[in-house]
């Protein structure tokens, strides 16, 4: 974790923001959690700093994706899922049974979003954007306890 936090210190350096340890906390978990909400981020930085409190995360996010350094995405009811900000775009494929949340990158959907160009004249921000279903292994389970 060395080599991205310095990258995120650098990154905030860059735009005249200094790691402060809020940040870097808030940052950490989003990393460990991958998908998580602010209620779950508070919880991982709880975990070492228990004076934090949930409006200094929602400030937080605010500010690093804003910077983007983390995304959020809309998984689901509720609170946004909050994830850091690949160098690529990603859409979320969220199980409806396990809630697996498996990322495919967006050129997946490339002929998709050409036909809402084409048709609607309709530009896709695809990196929001959350596809339900049911994973592999509960698609099986489902089909195994349909025979």
């Amino acid at each position: 974790m060395d080599t991205e936090s310095s990258d995120w210190k650098s990154d905030l350096r860059q735009r005249g923001y200094r790691l402060t340890p809020q940040r870097q906390l808030v940052l950490e978990a989003v990393d460990h959690l991958e998908h998580a909400t602010p209620d779950e981020i508070l919880a991982e930085v709880r975990k070492t700093a228990s004076g934090v409190n949930i409006s200094t995360v929602y400030r937080t996010l605010e500010l690093l994706e804003e910077l983007k350094l983390v995304s959020h995405a809309h998984l689901g009811h509720g609170a946004p899922t909050y994830h850091l900000a690949d160098r690529h775009h990603h859409i979320h494929l969220v199980c409806r049974d396990c809630t697996e949340v498996i990322e495919a990158d967006v050129d997946i959907a490339a002929e998709f979003t050409a036909k809402l160009r084409a048709t609607f004249g309709f530009e896709t921000d695809m990196k929001h954007f959350a596809i339900f279903g049911l994973c592999a292994k509960c698609a099986a389970e489902h089909r195994a306890g349909q025979a």
